[in-house]
């Protein structure tokens, strides 16, 4: 590679110096300026010849470089690491299992490779040594995947840690390979990483490297074991390979992938006798009444391979009156008929095609259907949809396909066609009429269109917009539901089978279904993840969108891409994307659809302290959700308003909007939206000085989450109930809701969360005594802030470093960070936030014998404090200008200004500062 690149410099640098001097001569030529000497002369004199010369070596360089560039290394593939180049479109998702499937009866007598894949297992773990990854290749229908899941059955007592099982769709007709990164959200995911933990974004590479590194960490020191299944290419599983050294990795390709690091298992076609005694077991006859002789030449017609021998043996137990020669005379026949066919695949279809033949007409019909679906697998359901049949119909059809051996069951009553049936399958089918795999893929999609609007009845909030079944979905049978729980698991389970439907929809120009399902999927997919997955599939709506001209359709997929992107911090994006939803809603005159995407808009606008920006698109959507009736709307846009009041530090206003929505979602019965409500109340009465209420409407909030099991705003809940407890003195209260609180974000992956629970750590930590850990923990929290780019965490984050950098003396930092802290909560209107920033830098003047300067900190506090109704920072403004007025102009003066103090610090019930000061003031009248 360094090579290559070198050559590539020096031809780049030759051919332009030969290229800059002919330029040169020519134009010398042209302009008669000086000769040039020897040689050059007569190429100065012939200036037409120059152009030739010029255009000769610019072809020239361009041929070494492309030779240059197409030099790879022999068994490199020239696509990037993250994506290959078919990855526009729909996004896809892995199919992982979180257990084994379970193991065959067909497999036999796999001796010599099982035990060496044993020994070596063996070997490694005995020694310590790192365990390799085992490579099972060999041509289709072999049995790579029996053996793979039969050795991970012998296994997996040595692995206890968990047994994975993926598809990576490496030569499945119909299906792309699965991406790294999409196996990598998989793999997390059912490893117990939350999605919202997995890393997201728009670099494919670096998102890729950074799910690798989380799923190395997150098997280091673990006994694993994960069959990579169908694998295209080394790259394609190089990110999905642990860490640990004690992890087990078997893939299976058809293919020979090389890599120094492996063991390869190649399987071969079964040796004739155990072909034999395999079709003996299988096929129910005794072994004295089949004829080994027409054994031996039915399992060479087939190839040796497992597959067709499995499928031989059961027409012969499905055939009581047939005898081995009956069968043998078919099979013969089935090859003639496929005689255009090479030899290697005539051997494997003809079986294919003799059992296809030994079905009934309708289970023909049923199975041909199958090579349309594009999911990996499918249940019951699925089934129906695509034979155009009752459920219990396709059930029937189902069990004969499986008994036929035709099909594949896997936990949970699925099923799966191997992947040469599956061509076999889309082969017939593609001899019928064109329109019926359109016809197919419609009946699909609108079979899931009907099961995810069951499904988000219990996912999303009541009175939330959610997209309506088809039309026809009450002849559309599905799943039964009965739980929220029910929903999610069924969802995680077809995700990769919707979106491969998304995909094939896509590609078919079935642009209104595309549309449809991935307004389906968002609910599941805004809370579920990964957020990534969600932007490629709100693109491609868009995409479609446009494609038919659907303004209202593409507004709604803007609007969702909106809040995915605000989910994942890329706050310009999200402003981007639902703005563009408002004007298209604006344009098509849907004031509901406006009122949604303003909301959403003015959340963002909220996060990024843009505040003016916030309550204008708040207040325009709380009066278009008045005109259009919606009470969840209305409560949703006063709460987010009461918000924007709050952070501006209007707290009559702010308990004014908040009360309004607590009101209608107690009449909704939004048990989430009264939740929000009643902490964010508990916030503003903190601000207030108001700690009892404060503290009963946390308690009231946390109760309602844990209701709803919802982590996260549990832990919402339990910062603030620690900030309560910390501003009324119960240090070890605080940082125990705090520390849990933390541990919940962590868990989470709630970036915005975590940052907020280490902050009021490092205040904890600055109250305690330790300012050196304090300053520690509140630069990580700075970075954080930063990272995500909340300004307003930022300059909570910069006021408390400033107060901690004062207790340790270090006065020039502590000033800059003060300094830093007031620009933005300026900027942003924050004025309890700049009260206290004053009255902290108003301490650190003080201490530092600096009484007047402090003085008029304390006293621009105090204003502060007052016009806004802040007592605890009135208080601390208070007894700030009490205690430099004691130094500068004596204890008379200073006495009624400390008095005042301890009269609001009362109010409020801080007792212990209201005591320090009475008897400060005491002391000094003694």
């Amino acid at each position: 590679m360094r090579l290559r690149r070198g050559a590539a410099i020096a031809v780049v640098a030759g051919g332009g110096a030969v290229t800059t001097m002919l330029v040169g001569l020519v134009t010398n030529a042209v302009s008669a300026q000086s000769r040039w000497p020897s040689w050059l002369g007569w190429l100065q004199e012939h200036p037409w010849l120059s152009f030739v010369v010029l255009g000769a070596v610019t072809a020239g360089l361009t041929a070494v470089l492309a030779a240059l560039d197409d030099r790879r290394p022999p068994g490199r593939s020239p696509e990037p690491t993250g994506r290959p180049d078919d990855v526009s479109g729909p996004p896809g998702a892995a199919l992982v299992l979180r257990s084994l499937p379970r193991d065959t009866t067909a497999f036999t007598n796999r001796t010599a490779e099982l035990e060496s894949l044993v020994r070596s297992v063996h070997a490694a773990q005995e020694t310590g040594e790192v365990l390799p990854v085992h490579v099972i290749d060999g041509m289709p229908g072999v049995g790579k995947t029996t053996f793979a899941v039969h050795a991970g059955h012998v296994l997996a007592e040595r692995f206890p840690d968990g047994q994975l099982f993926v598809n990576l769709n490496g030569h499945t007709t119909g299906r792309r390979p699965v991406q790294a990164t999409e196996a990598l959200a998989s793999l997390l995911a059912a490893a117990g990483v939350p999605t919202q933990q997995i890393p997201v974004g728009d670099d494919v590479s670096a998102i890729t490297e950074a799910r690798a590194a989380m799923w190395r960490s997150r098997l280091s020191g673990k006994k694993a074991l994960l069959i990579l299944d169908n694998a295209a290419s080394y790259r394609q599983l190089e990110p999905l390979l642990p860490g640990g050294s004690e992890c087990l990795v078997l893939v299976t390709s058809r293919k020979r992938l090389a890599a120094h690091e492996e063991v390869v298992l190649p399987v071969q076609a079964l040796p004739p006798d155990h072909a034999v005694d395999l079709f003996v077991r299988l096929s129910g006859r005794p072994t004295d009444a089949l004829d080994r002789d027409v054994l031996k030449e039915l399992a060479r017609l087939c190839g040796y391979l497992p597959l067709g021998v499995s499928l031989l043996a059961a027409r012969l137990r499905h055939h009581p009156t047939w005898s081995a020669e009956d069968l043998r005379e078919r099979l013969v026949a089935a090859r003639h008929r496929l005689g255009e066919l090479r030899a290697g695949d005539r051997a494997i279809a003809a079986t294919f095609d003799l059992s296809y033949r030994d079905l009934a007409p309708e289970q023909q019909r049923f199975f041909r259907g199958l090579g349309f679906y594009p999911g990996t697998e499918l249940d019951v359901y699925v089934g129906a949809a695509l034979g155009d049949v009752l459920v219990a119909v396709a059930r029937e059809q189902l069990d004969a396909l499986y008994d036929a051996h035709l099909i594949d069951e896997h936990p949970g009553s699925r099923y799966r066609l191997h992947d040469l049936l599956r061509d076999y399958a889309r082969g017939l089918a593609d001899e019928g009429d064109s329109m019926d795999h359109v016809q197919a893929v419609q009946r699909v999609c609108t079979y899931y269109l009907a099961a995810l609007a069951v499904a988000n009845e219990h996912i999303v909030r009541s009175g939330a917009g959610v997209p309506p079944p088809p039309d026809d979905a009450a002849q559309v049978e599905t799943p039964v539901m009965e739980s929220r729980t029910d929903a999610l698991s069924w969802l995680e389970t077809e995700r990769p089978n919707v979106l491969a439907c998304i995909r094939q929809a896509n590609g078919l120009s079935l642009y209104d279904l595309v549309i449809r399902l991935a307004a389906a999927m968002g609910p599941f997919l805004r809370q579920a993840g990964p957020w990534d997955q969600a932007v490629g599939l709100h693109r491609t709506a868009a995409e479609a969108a446009q494609q038919t001209g659907d303004q209202r359709a593409l507004a709604g997929a803007l609007a969702e891409l909106g809040v995915v992107r605000r989910f994942m911090s890329a706050y310009p994006e999200a402003t981007e994307a639902l703005n563009e939803a408002v004007r298209q809603y604006d344009a098509v005159g849907d004031r509901r659809g406006k009122a949604d995407a303003l909301n959403q808009a003015g959340i963002v606008w909220y996060l990024t302290a843009d505040n003016d920006a916030s309550a204008r698109a708040q207040t325009e959507a709380l009066a278009l959700y008045r005109e259009v009736g919606h009470r969840l709307g209305q409560a949703n846009a006063l709460a987010d308003l009461g918000m924007v009041r709050r952070q501006t530090s209007d707290f009559d206003a702010a308990v004014e909007a908040q009360s309004e929505a607590l009101s209608i979602y107690r009449e909704l019965g939004d048990r989430y939206g009264e939740g929000n409500s009643l902490r964010d109340l508990g916030v503003v009465h903190c601000l207030m000085g108001e700690y009892e209420r404060a503290m009963q409407r946390h308690r009231e909030a946390f109760d309602l989450y844990a209701e709803l099991d919802d982590r996260v705003h549990q832990a919402y809940a339990l910062n603030e109930l620690g900030v309560v407890r910390r501003l009324t003195g119960d240090l070890d209260g605080a940082r125990e809701a705090h520390t849990q609180a933390l541990e919940y974000y962590i868990e989470l992956g709630e970036r915005f969360g975590r940052a907020n629970s280490i902050r009021h750590l490092g205040v904890l930590d600055r109250l305690s005594g330790d300012a050196a850990t304090a300053i520690r923990v509140l630069e990580e929290a700075l970075q954080a802030y930063r990272d995500l780019g909340i300004r307003g965490g930022e300059a909570a984050a910069l006021g408390e470093l400033g107060a901690a950098r004062s207790v340790r003396g270090e006065r020039d930092g502590a000033v800059e960070a003060f300094g830093r802290s007031l620009e933005i909560l300026r900027e942003l209107g924050d004025r309890s936030g700049e009260a206290e920033v004053l009255n902290h830098w108003g301490e650190l003047l003080r201490t530092s014998g600096e009484a007047a300067a402090a003085r008029g900190h304390f006293e621009q506090a105090l204003g502060l404090a007052r016009a806004i109704r802040c007592p605890l920072e009135e208080a601390r403004a208070l007894e700030g200008i009490g205690r430099c007025v004691w130094v500068t102009d004596g204890s008379g003066d200073a006495v009624e200004t400390l008095r005042q103090s301890a009269v609001v610090y009362r109010r409020l019930g801080l007792d212990a500062t209201a005591d320090d000061i009475e008897q400060l003031l005491v002391t000094q009248a003694g």
